[in-house]
């Protein structure tokens, strides 16, 4: 993902619920259907203890769509409702970037 200008991340950090049947398909398909959002720019994920899923957008309007997004307000509720333990959202912006690629 390389971009010139400011971007968005939203870091979405959780610790789940010990019961967690359906959660991996879900966040699956959430992840395939963010990548078809106008303004969508890239995903990152870790799991372990703690949960964190970064998903980079061009603008705050298409951050607002993705959250109003029928299917993920769904997958929303039911990780509310099932899956998540705890969770915090932040949204940022991001001025610059930079990366290491070793040889």
């Amino acid at each position: 993902m390389k971009t010139s200008r400011p971007y968005y991340a939203v870091i979405f950090t959780s610790r789940l619920n010990p019961e967690t049947d359906g959660y991996h398909d879900m966040a699956k398909k959430m992840e395939d259907l963010a990548k078809k959002q106008p303004g969508y720019l890239g995903f990152e994920s870790a799991r372990e203890k703690l949960g964190i899923s970064i998903s980079y957008w061009e603008s705050l309007d298409a951050i607002d769509r993705w959250k109003s997004h029928a299917e993920h307000q769904f997958a929303q509720e039911m990780g509310i409702k099932q899956w998540y333990k705890w969770y915090k959202v932040r949204v940022c912006e991001v001025q610059r970037d930079y990366d290491f690629s070793g040889k």
